[in-house]
């Protein structure tokens, strides 16, 4: 007997992709659906809405992702959160209406998000914008895509490095005076406004921008599953604003200390501003 150990083999998430694209269209049509209606809109907070067409996505997604994967976790920005769930080896992060506030006030930018994180890494990721169409996906180790005329076409992010020349997607509702200052400390002088956190990691997924920063608490791993593993697999990178990897699952699904998503090339340079911000903020 041969001494040698065989390589692992990759693990196939093939099942799990083509599961998670014919759900985002699902979503999407529904999410179409209820686009300019006049359905009653309740608010979480003061910026920060709730709709008919979220809960009817969400419902429709946690269904079938149970019928489909009974022994995954399923956590869902509209659903209650379920500490077990959390804990389970897989588990599918769902927000069903990225970009609600845009979605309200009758702009297209919003986005179905899936992501699949297994051992607390994400591995699956698709990205959907129902009012585009246009989606994206990714499986770790096979590469980020976009789907176009039912063919797959690879995304790669740009390989700018000279901060003057980034094109930095800033969020349109919850823009705030930390990432006006980490862009003037980058020396940034052309600013694209966005919706849906997944559209904006989706630009820099595809090579149309080059950073995005969101400072705080109000992200959470719903936000970020998807559109990490897909904007990893075009090259770039996506971490908290120290620099560190993000964990999915456990008790506190926030994301504690902000998102940073880059092409990677100028990755660093995001990482010290934001740093130097918070040091003179006496943070």
């Amino acid at each position: 007997m041969s001494s040698q150990h065989t390589a692992p083999r990759p693990l196939s998430l093939a099942a799990e992709l083509e599961a998670a694209q014919e759900l985002a269209i699902r979503a999407g049509a529904i999410l179409v659906e209820h686009f300019g209606s006049d359905d009653p809109v309740r608010w979480k907070a003061s910026d920060d809405p709730v709709t008919a067409a979220d809960y009817c996505a969400s419902k429709m997604l946690v269904t079938e992702l149970r019928r489909l994967f009974p022994q995954d976790g399923i956590i869902s920005e509209e659903e209650p959160v379920d500490p077990y769930q959390a804990r389970r080896q897989r588990v599918w992060f769902l927000d069903p209406l990225d970009g609600t506030q845009e979605f309200v006030e009758g702009c297209g930018e919003f986005s179905v998000l899936i992501g699949l994180a297994i051992g607390g890494v994400p591995k699956l990721g698709v990205i959907y914008e129902p009012a585009s169409p246009r989606m994206i996906c990714a499986i770790a180790g096979e590469g980020a895509f976009a789907l176009e005329h039912h063919q797959r076409v690879r995304l790669s992010v740009s390989p700018e490095t000279e901060s003057d020349r980034v094109i930095f997607a800033r969020s349109r509702s919850h823009h705030t005076p930390i990432v006006d200052d980490v862009m003037e400390r980058m020396g940034v002088r052309t600013v694209i406004t966005r919706g849906s956190l997944g559209t904006k990691v989706g630009m820099i997924a595809r090579g149309t921008a080059h950073a995005y920063v969101h400072a705080g608490t109000r992200t959470y791993q719903w936000d970020t599953c998807a559109g990490e593993v897909i904007l990893q697999e075009a090259g770039g990178s996506l971490t908290d604003m120290n620099g560190h990897a993000l964990h999915y699952g456990g008790a506190d699904l926030r994301n504690l200390h902000g998102v940073v998503a880059s092409n990677g090339k100028i990755h660093h340079k995001l990482i010290q501003a934001a740093q130097a911000r918070a040091s003179a903020a006496g943070v």
